[in-house]
């Protein structure tokens, strides 16, 4: 992987393994597994962000339930198939298992991507700015990941003018959220969704010189 794909989505993340390993997928004879990590907001709460490990990596005795782990990687989609409709999944694909960064918070995210829908921008019934929008982000092998982010009053304003096809940087954190999805007039399931909840975003031409706010300190764009 060249250069420039690896550095156009980073991921840090440090939080505590709340699932035993589960087998996901075996490319040329490495087989990779799946675990949740739990990792903590500023606030009280948490966020279960889906992580995908190689065999390679997976240590079992300092990668099992209620261990802490600091990882490296990217935020990866892809399509899976159920009840014959595509879903998109979204999982963080490890590459490296790293020492805690404590000058970071456990929740890191940097994204150089494009707007590949046209944004939605809403507002809640409390007057809150809320904008969703989909960045297409470029991987190996002419793959690209799809990555739904959501922005917040200034921020939130600033997407909704973005237009389709434009180069954004952006920086934020990686949330999980559940929801209630009715399935039929008697049916109603709780889901999870999970998006990049932007801290900053923005289109000028060099990336190195956007800056961003995490666990109240600024850190260059280039840091993790």
């Amino acid at each position: 992987m060249s250069f420039e794909l690896c550095n156009n989505n980073k991921v840090y993340l440090y939080g505590k393994i709340v699932s035993e390993p589960e087998y996901s997928h075996e490319i040329y004879g490495e087989k990779f597994y799946d675990i949740n990590l739990e990792v903590q907001r500023l606030s009280e709460q948490s966020d279960i962000i889906p992580v995908t490990i190689s065999e390679r990596l997976l240590d079992k005795e300092t990668m099992k339930p209620n261990c802490f782990v600091a990882l490296r990687g990217q935020f990866r989609s892809y399509n899976k198939l159920t009840n014959g409709h595509s879903k998109l999944m979204l999982t963080v694909f490890v590459r490296e298992v790293c020492e805690q960064n404590l000058s970071l918070s456990g929740n890191v995210v940097e994204i150089v991507g494009y707007v590949c829908k046209n944004p939605i921008f809403r507002t809640t019934p409390f007057k809150r700015e809320i904008c969703d929008v989909l960045l297409a982000v470029n991987r190996a092998y002419n793959k690209s990941d799809y990555l739904p982010c959501i922005a917040w009053g200034r921020n939130a304003r600033f997407v909704s003018e973005l237009e389709v096809g434009q180069k954004v940087f952006m920086t934020g954190r990686i949330q999980s959220r559940e929801y209630q999805k009715k399935i039929d007039d008697m049916r109603v399931e709780t889901r999870t969704a999970f998006e990049v909840s932007i801290s900053q975003i923005s289109t000028e031409d060099n990336v190195e010189k956007v800056l961003f706010e995490t666990n109240q300190q600024t850190i260059a764009y280039k840091g993790i």
